[in-house]
């Protein structure tokens, strides 16, 4: 089964709009088949180099010579990080493909880690290059109507598509050996693989929680300071979601902790040991894996210039998505794993405080319909397509 990834068309923009673009995401999500699919069609061809390939390195033993000798080639750079020194080359060969004529469409970077790639193309090709991130499928890419597969296994793709849901089981509890045994060393070789595996355990039991970094150093027998450097760890491998509290002046005592979430549903499941619907509707992890599920999806489809927060006021008012959109509180969204949704009292509180118009509750149900203050129930495909064409 093949799934049509909405972000190829955004890509294929971004490459005739800019000399190089960075396609930045985690492992396995589909950045090379997202990035073959587009070479296919590239109308001057393009020439494909896997860094981690032993012969595929070998051909940039001289990098100049062998990219220049591609022509107006489109030249997709996979594991990019891995030769951080061809940066400096490739701004050389944009530049002189600029001058001749050709304005767009010379590089396309494959990366995992995105804090490290933006760093390293930002400084070197500072004003030649354009950032796209791919995410797991979501809601919209998936052609079922019923969204529990997706929700169960999460959105990589050969975990999607697995036989059976225990073969999706067994495909993410070894890509998560392969990140600790692979990326943590390549990426932070100086943080211990071993406790950054119990991290992310310790964050998936705690999915949605607020962030209590004294309370996980104390589990992983490590200073605050250290979880800290962790955590970034997987918020640069797309791996964790860290969402920051709103923090403008209301006249509240506000929350200033953020919620911490592993972004992607399936790998949360992994890490608890749950392989079927049935031992997932009876864990406490239930509702707030649903919670993570929906948050993802929704801002994997948001505007850029959607910007995402957490509310919680010390009285206890609360919004569990808050976006923010031109500097301004622009939509709330509460989140329940119910065919019969109620709202909360602190939503409607946290809404007021806020002046929000655009209320809405996510449910399991595909019914939209209002409910108490202009709040509408509503299922996740419909509220995703209202915050892409919004």
């Amino acid at each position: 089964m093949m799934i049509d990834r909405q972000a190829l068309s955004t890509l294929s923009d971004r490459l005739h709009e800019s000399p190089a673009v960075v396609l930045l995401g985690p492992r396995q999500v589909g950045k090379t088949t997202l990035a073959l699919t587009l070479a296919d069609t590239w109308p001057a061809g393009a020439t494909y180099i896997d860094l981690e390939r032993p012969a595929d390195r070998s051909r940039l033993e001289d990098a100049d010579a062998f990219l220049r000798a591609q022509g107006d080639k489109l030249v997709i750079l996979d594991e990019i990080h891995r030769m951080p020194g061809l940066f400096e080359v490739l701004r050389g060969i944009i530049d002189e493909r600029r001058r001749s004529g050709q304005r767009f469409g010379h590089f396309l970077l494959l990366g995992s880690a995105s804090l490290d790639l933006m760093q390293q193309s930002s400084e070197t090709l500072a004003g030649r290059v354009a950032y796209l991130e791919i995410g797991p499928i979501h809601a919209l890419e998936w052609s079922a109507t019923d969204l529990d597969a997706l929700w169960l296994r999460g959105g990589f793709p050969d975990s999607l598509l697995a036989a059976n849901d225990a073969a999706s089981l067994r495909w993410r509890e070894d890509f998560v050996r392969s990140y600790l045994q692979r990326d943590v060393p390549l990426f932070a070789p100086r943080l211990p693989a071993e406790t950054v595996g119990r991290l992310w355990t310790m964050l998936a039991h705690q999915q949605g929680a607020l962030l209590q970094h004294s309370r996980l150093a104390s589990g992983l027998g490590v200073s605050s300071p250290t979880v800290d450097r962790y955590i970034d760890l997987l918020v640069d491998l797309q791996l964790v979601r860290r969402l920051r509290p709103w923090s403008g002046n209301v006249g509240k005592r506000l929350v200033k902790a953020p919620k911490i979430y592993v972004r992607d549903s399936g790998l949360v499941h992994a890490l608890l040991g749950l392989g079927n619907l049935h031992d997932l509707s009876g864990h406490p992890v239930c509702g707030l894996s649903f919670e993570g599920f929906c948050i993802d999806n929704l801002m994997a489809v948001a505007n850029p210039n959607c910007t995402p927060y957490t509310y919680r006021t010390h009285a206890g008012a609360e919004i569990d998505l808050l976006i923010e959109r031109g500097g301004q509180p622009w939509m709330a969204i509460e989140i329940k794993r119910s065919t019969a949704p109620t709202l909360s009292k602190g939503f409607d509180i946290a809404c007021a405080d806020l002046h929000i118009e655009q209320r809405f509750v996510v449910y399991p149900g595909t019914e939209r319909f209002a409910m108490r203050h202009g709040a509408q129930a509503i299922g996740l495909v419909a509220l995703m397509q209202i915050l892409r064409s919004g």
